[in-house]
């Protein structure tokens, strides 16, 4: 396959030719030159491309059409330079594997970082903008887990839920990929800009909108698609039923691929998509990484030995006070003078207790004294 840049660029905006038409022109002529000098009756020899594509195609490199798309181009590769991004090809072996098999996947994405082959061992975890600590927690447990086990974190760098899988990821050293509803250039949220640069630097900012593209509300669909296709499942951390998330489980369930969600707190109904999708059977229940795991042993077999390795991974060993309030701590961050009552030990003893399990890397305090038990 050869394909020039400037000659791509120019075939996907001309009228009529969208990803899945200029997918099936590139794979048929195996030479982006070879579209762009082609007769139309040799354009319609193509799947898909019926006789008045054909003619736009043709009738755009007649007219001044393609010498007014060299202004667009030349824009479109200065900027690409300028943010140290490139263009990465349905053909690209680093092409994203699962994307490949959508209904329609992009012809070609933008690309800030680099896209690894493992990768495809990925899963997308994304909720609602106005997260409640319950969500925040989730989203960081399910993050840490998975970057723990090796997998990547699918999200869109939204405020809130995404914001935390992409952070706590990162945190735990682990990979992620952000795919935007804008320019790979054009970071929004505008408070997310160093997030990303972090994203870039460690894993990847996919987008299949143009360079300097405005995070437009049109956007986001066609954004949400690939965040599941990528992904082998998506995980609902927390969402309303209207709310962008449940767009992004429905594209997932229907492009065959696992959707799981978290339940929420039944009385908060701003909150109870997750139940929808429960209730509909388009998501499993989850409840840790392990039920994920679970789900997708199959497609997870290559990486399955680091998996069952990283969950028979042992404690520390503990002193039998330690033991005790690690016993104590349960699912939700604990506040110490409530774990001192549940454990039986004063506060100041605890906190002394704590501090040691801290160093050991079994707890992690939160704001406002609150601890919550890491393994």
């Amino acid at each position: 396959m050869r394909i020039d840049l400037r000659e791509l660029l120019t075939l996907s905006i001309i009228p009529g030719v969208g990803s899945t038409r200029l997918i099936n022109l590139l794979s048929h002529f195996n030479d982006s030159h070879r579209v762009v000098t082609a007769s139309a009756k040799d354009l319609v020899r193509v799947q898909g491309i019926e006789k008045k594509t054909a003619l736009s195609v043709v009738n755009f490199f007649r007219d001044s059409g393609a010498a007014h798309a060299q202004r667009y181009v030349d824009d479109q590769l200065s900027r690409l330079n300028k943010a140290e991004a490139r263009i990465v090809t349905f053909w690209d072996k680093e092409y994203p594997a699962n994307l490949k098999n959508i209904f329609d996947p992009p012809a070609f994405v933008f690309v800030r970082g680099k896209i690894l082959d493992e990768d495809k061992y990925s899963v997308a975890l994304v909720g609602t903008r106005s997260a409640t600590p319950y969500g925040i927690r989730m989203a960081e447990k399910f993050a840490e887990g998975f970057a723990s086990l090796g997998i990547t974190t699918i999200s869109g760098l939204a405020r809130g839920i995404d914001t935390v899988a992409h952070s706590s990821t990162l945190k735990e050293r682990g990979r992620t990929i952000a795919v935007l509803g804008s320019g790979v250039d054009s970071i929004y949220p505008s408070e997310n800009k160093e997030l990303a640069s972090r994203i870039a630097r460690s894993g990847a900012l996919i987008s299949e909108f143009l360079m300097g593209a405005k995070p437009d509300a049109q956007n986001f669909p066609r954004r949400n698609r690939i965040i599941s296709g990528i992904s082998l499942g998506t995980v609902i951390v927390e969402t309303g039923i209207e709310g962008g998330a449940m767009l992004t489980a429905s594209l997932a369930f229907d492009q065959n691929r696992e959707v799981f969600a978290i339940p929420a707190a039944i009385q908060d109904k701003r909150k109870c998509g997750t139940h929808l999708l429960i209730k509909q059977g388009k998501a499993s229940l989850v409840e840790t990484v392990d039920d994920v795991i679970a789900i997708l042993a199959a497609q997870l077999k290559p990486v399955i030995g680091k998996v069952t390795s990283a969950k028979h991974t042992p404690l520390p060993e503990l002193t039998v006070f330690e033991q005790k309030l690690i016993d104590a701590i349960g699912e939700q961050p604990i506040h110490i003078d409530a774990l001192a009552g549940r454990a039986g030990f004063s506060t100041s003893d605890t906190l002394v207790h704590l501090l040691s399990l801290e160093f050991k890397g079994v707890v992690r305090q939160q704001r406002g004294k609150m601890f919550v038990r890491i393994s």
